[in-house]
């Protein structure tokens, strides 16, 4: 028997959260990648890097479970394999941190662009699936194969425009506009893959009260890990002046410039009168 299957039982308040979540992660991941470019020695480069990976990976994480809270199925409790579940989230930070290291030590050249992309894209639709077999029903679940496709199209583009926006956009408001934009693509893709899925429930039941607490109450508890750590990292950002204030967009003053040329100038010129100076008369004719 077919179940009647719904994302939004909560409302609104799952997938506005879940935006939220995915819009805070993409901020972070964005301000931190844009950080390492400016920093000079590698060990602290590559940290800036891994902290930009942790945050987007746990911030896409977060919104995928957050968006589950509110997924039923009549007919049918759900459970989740921790496992499976906690297999996600590492799925999720490692196809991030290949993407964001990539773009860090490469640059934003197109062949880079569409590597990172398409592995970052194809990793978040694999954590999105990963987590969905981690769900247990009382039946089997379908997926409709146009529409998974197309979720994972949403996640490979969604990846390789966060990638071009971490290597490219440098001040604080063009960051804080595109974290939106992010979270907008990675919530669509989210609930594009939903939309593929349908459930055959084997046997007539009702969902009990305590199953719905107890899915609750673990995806809240699978969720607080990565939640903290998002919150480590905005305390880390917001202790960072160049991160908060957007100093990285500033201009180099004209007067530094033209002072660095001069003074390359003077010199070069001194070189060649010293060289002339001790050149014999003969070898100058």
């Amino acid at each position: 028997m077919a179940a009647t299957v719904t994302d939004f039982h909560y409302g609104a308040v799952t997938p506005v959260a879940a935006y939220l979540m995915a819009c805070l992660g993409s901020a972070l991941g964005l301000r931190c990648t844009v950080r390492s470019i400016r920093q000079g020695p590698r060990s602290r480069k590559n940290g800036w890097l891994s902290l930009a990976a942790v945050s987007l990976g746990c911030g896409i994480w977060t919104m995928h479970f957050i968006a589950m809270m509110g997924f039923r199925a009549d007919g049918s409790d759900i459970s989740y394999d921790t496992p499976l579940t906690l297999l996600s989230l590492a799925v999720a930070i490692a196809v991030t941190a290949v993407g964001v290291f990539l773009v860090g030590h490469l640059g934003s050249r197109v062949r880079v662009l569409a590597v990172a992309g398409v592995l970052m894209g194809l990793g978040v639709a694999a954590m999105h699936y990963i987590g969905m077999a981690a769900m247990r029903v009382h039946g089997r679940m379908h997926y409709d194969t146009v529409t998974v496709a197309l979720s994972v199209l949403i996640a490979v583009v969604a990846a390789t425009a966060a990638l071009w926006a971490a290597v490219t956009i440098r001040s604080l408001w063009s960051s804080l506009g595109a974290s939106l934009v992010m979270g907008l693509a990675v919530s669509g893709m989210h609930y594009t893959g939903m939309a593929a899925v349908s459930v055959q429930v084997d046997h007539a039941g009702t969902t009990s009260g305590q199953s719905s607490i107890d899915q609750l109450s673990f995806l809240l508890a699978m969720i607080a890990g990565p939640v903290i750590m998002l919150i480590v990292a905005v305390t880390i950002v917001m202790f960072d002046p160049d991160l908060v204030l957007g100093d990285e967009s500033r201009p180099v003053p004209r007067t530094n410039v033209a002072h660095t040329e001069v003074t390359g100038s003077a010199a070069g010129l001194y070189d060649q009168l010293l060289a002339d100076a001790n050149t014999p008369e003969h070898q100058r004719r």
